[in-house]
């Protein structure tokens, strides 16, 4: 039994540091920018824009929005239903260059890979 929980925790603490990724402000993002390019960051701000669509009881879903930080802001695309404005949020993602959504350019943005509301 003891083993099993040994066993148990060693693949809990390994799925958590391999998930783990560099937390960075919006700012340092914005002023670094080759630094953090298709790399995984995390951030955690407030969203101050979403534009989204979500068909009820289909697969169709998504969106873009702008999360703010206090140093900076950036935008988000999601595959997922867009989080209300005003949401503290936590984002993890790809840092992309030349970001667009719905025949938008965005310019500096992330792709989304996991998100908490906090």
């Amino acid at each position: 039994m003891k083993m099993r929980l040994s066993l148990l925790g060693l693949i809990l603490g390994l799925a958590f540091f391999a998930s783990a990724c560099e937390r960075v402000t919006i700012g340092n993002i914005e002023n670094n920018t080759a630094r953090y390019l298709n790399r995984q960051v995390g951030i955690i701000g407030t969203v101050r824009d979403s534009y989204g669509l979500n068909i009820p009881f289909s697969p169709v879903r998504g969106g873009i929005y702008k999360v703010d930080d206090g140093t900076g802001s950036i935008w988000v695309i999601t595959q997922n239903s867009v989080p209300n404005k005003g949401a503290r949020i936590g984002v993890k993602g790809a840092v992309q260059n030349g970001l667009s959504f719905n025949g938008r350019n965005y310019g500096l943005g992330m792709i989304e890979s996991d998100r908490r509301i906090r």
